[in-house]
């Protein structure tokens, strides 16, 4: 792997780790959307496993709901690994050239949800269908991408979770996500010893964007953050569109 390449790859995940340190999630869509220009998404989806099982484990644990949330989300768990399975090889093969296109459309789609801060509510009768409803298209596109924020986040805000709650389910939710994808890359060969070292080093730098993120969180604007942020994820979505089309 060439030096700037790995430098790149290290800058990714410190600024993924600090967008995850500041608002609690952000790691995996940086990092597909940005690695997405340098390496296949198979290759960019291998290394994002350890450090982003990691962080959200550690935010899995984070608070005392975590059998309560099990218990209220399993069937969308089970839906989640379902969906990432069945769909393991959309990232390799002839399909791998258009999944760039479709990451592209996931972030500028998600982008645009946060700038219109759109939210939706669903009722608790039914959840027993909507839940693993929205499992299984997190799953396929997990699969897909590499990204599993649409359509979870969405949903889990949309079901009444309180602030902790809810940020304790997207870490079982991520959680899960994350070893469903690990066992798709796994399926498809994509690590190595130098994939390995990359990996450790990514994990450092998350790690430390996260500490950094962390630090900043009480001094930033939130609205001013939000809107760089979702205005960065929109414009790489359209730049990972148009590289596609082109």
């Amino acid at each position: 792997m060439r030096a700037e390449i790995f430098t790149f790859i290290l800058a990714v995940f410190v600024l993924a780790g600090f967008v995850k340190g500041v608002i609690g999630l952000g790691l995996p869509t940086i990092s597909m959307g940005l690695l997405a220009l340098v390496m296949p998404p198979i290759e960019a989806a291998a290394l994002l496993v350890l450090p982003s099982l990691l962080t959200n484990v550690w935010q899995m644990f984070s608070g005392p709901a975590l059998a309560s949330a099990i218990k209220r989300l399993w069937p969308m768990m089970l839906a989640i690994c379902a969906g990432t399975w069945a769909e393991s090889g959309l990232m390799t093969g002839a399909y791998a050239p258009f999944m760039t296109a479709l990451l592209g459309v996931t972030l500028l789609l998600y982008a645009l949800s946060g700038f219109m801060a759109f939210r939706f509510q669903v009722a608790r009768r039914c959840e027993s269908w909507v839940g693993p409803l929205v499992g299984g298209v997190t799953g396929i596109i997990t699969a897909a991408t590499g990204v599993f924020v649409v359509p979870a986040v969405p949903y889990l805000q949309a079901i009444g979770l309180e602030k902790d709650d809810l940020v304790q389910a997207l870490g079982l939710s991520f959680t899960v996500s994350t070893l469903a994808l690990a066992v798709n890359v796994l399926h498809a060969g994509a690590t190595g010893g130098l994939l390995v070292v990359t990996t450790l080093a990514a994990l450092a730098a998350a790690i430390g964007g996260m500490a950094i993120g962390r630090a900043l969180r009480s001094r930033l604007p939130p609205l001013a953050f939000r809107r760089c942020f979702f205005g960065g994820l929109a414009l790489l979505g359209l730049y990972l569109i148009i590289g596609a089309w082109r």
